[in-house]
């Protein structure tokens, strides 16, 4: 059997080479080189999930599995908190994990110090060329002291090492912050991102559809020379009147048209006063530049609305069908279909 052991600072590292196991105080462990191995599987998931999703991943993953260390110190009933602390860091040290100083730790107000130089972090921040220190070991710290100290820890950073400083200091102090509640919070942030990015791209194509339907739903139709067909389709709102209106009369003009054939087949059933009103309005305005009316299509809705309001549409010829609207056009300028 490939078999080596060594005793570094009073910890045990073990190597099996025959079954591929390294194994550190007993248990199972695993060596990355930082500068590749690490900073490879820590772009990747950035890559994937995102700066900010990933710092969070790496927040709530160093806060948990500190969760687990504080758990086991504080389990040994025979170490105190004081003589617990000076052991992880003497343990992190001999894993790799930097040198970390732990000061003016305060059991009444459970608030406290940490100091990281060089850490593996560090070093990783620095090959991947970020300006701005990670969170994980921060986070790890504060897991670590909510399990020794049984009650909720949180953290700021202070500073960082990448910023060009000594150490990276962080102090630590009781929070209802929890990385639960960070999690929901940016889950929440997301499905707000998304709704906004959903209402704009809806707002768009409402626009986009809006736009269309200006174009398409009263077209004006010229059927013969001088006499331009208009159908009004569906129902009109303050909003969908002006438009048909203004489109009417500023192109009648350039078609030289005698007359206007207004079809009202199309109209949606619910049939209101307002759309009478349209009527009349485009009639009307159509008459000032030279341009004479004629109604065809008026349904038995219709025909019962125009009854009941006080508007009065007889000034226009009205007929049945635009057939006959456009042969009475016809035979009014003198002319008729062969």
């Amino acid at each position: 059997m490939d078999y080596n052991q060594i005793n570094v600072g009073g910890l045990q590292f073990e190597w099996n080479l025959d079954k591929g196991q390294f194994i550190y105080e007993g248990e199972d462990a695993v060596l990355f080189w930082i500068s590749s191995a690490m900073k490879t599987f820590f772009d990747t998931i950035e890559e994937i999930s995102g700066e900010e999703a990933s710092n969070l991943v790496f927040e709530a993953t160093g806060f948990r599995q500190g969760l687990v260390v504080g758990d086991y110190f504080s389990n040994m009933k025979e170490v105190g908190v004081e003589e617990a602390a000076a052991l992880i860091t003497n343990t992190y040290a001999s894993a790799g994990w930097g040198k970390t100083i732990i000061q003016d730790l305060n059991f009444e107000t459970q608030t406290l110090t940490v100091l990281l130089k060089d850490s593996w972090e560090h070093k990783l921040n620095r090959t991947q060329g970020k300006t701005t220190g990670g969170n994980y070991l921060p986070a790890h710290y504060a897991g670590i002291f909510t399990g020794m100290l049984g009650t909720n820890i949180w953290y700021e950073v202070d500073c960082y090492q990448l910023e060009g400083n000594e150490y990276t200091k962080v102090k630590y102090f009781p929070s209802n912050v929890t990385v639960s509640e960070n999690i929901h919070l940016l889950a929440r942030k997301k499905e707000s991102q998304q709704i906004i990015q959903l209402e704009a791209l809806v707002e768009d194509k409402t626009r986009e559809l809006k736009a269309l339907v200006k174009e398409l739903s009263s077209p004006i139709i010229p059927v013969l020379d001088e006499v331009v067909v208009v159908p009004l389709l569906g129902t009109y709102d303050e909003e969908r009147s002006e438009e048909l209106v203004f489109k009417t009369l500023t192109n009648l003009p350039s078609y030289k048209a005698s007359f206007l054939v207004l079809d009202l087949t199309g109209l949606n059933k619910n049939i209101s006063g307002h759309t009478v009103s349209l009527i009349e309005k485009i009639g009307s305005a159509a008459a000032l530049i030279g341009t004479d009316t004629i109604l065809v299509g008026i349904s038995a809705e219709l025909s019962m609305v125009i009854s009941e309001s006080d508007i009065n549409l007889s000034k226009f010829d009205c007929f049945q069908t635009l057939q006959h609207g456009i042969h009475y056009a016809l035979g009014a300028s003198g002319r008729r279909i062969i």
